[in-house]
């Protein structure tokens, strides 16, 4: 299974996010997409879910808390506890056993990130 984890600035458009998305994927296709539950009923996320047909979790604040990311943004790490929340999300929706497929990825309005992560289905 493979995840699309998302962080993302109040106020994102969907467009920012498809970005992220693009630019993440690397020739894999999610499975799945996953942010902060305080943004996953943001518009543009929502749009984006609607678009993708892609089902989404959204991760309580506590788990992305415990998850260390290779990324370490200090607007992030105040806001949510981790280093990257679109790192964290991605890895927490995968389980305990995922690994990052690569960093987080930036949209180019630097309003979005996106990081993909992979587990093996038992």
């Amino acid at each position: 299974m493979i995840v699309a984890g998302f962080g993302f600035r109040t106020g994102v458009s969907a467009a920012s996010l498809y970005e992220a998305l693009m630019l993440a994927m690397g020739g894999h296709r999610p499975d799945c997409l996953a942010t902060a539950a305080d943004k996953a009923q943001s518009a543009a996320f929502q749009q984006l879910v609607t678009e993708t047909g892609l089902p989404f979790r959204a991760i309580p604040a506590r788990d992305l808390a415990a998850i260390n990311t290779p990324t370490q943004s200090a607007a992030a790490q105040t806001s949510h506890g981790t280093g990257s929340v679109a790192e964290a999300a991605a890895l927490a929706a995968a389980g305990p056993q995922a690994r990052l497929l690569a960093p987080r990825i930036i949209s180019t309005d630097r309003q979005a990130t996106c990081a993909l992560a992979m587990t093996e289905d038992p």
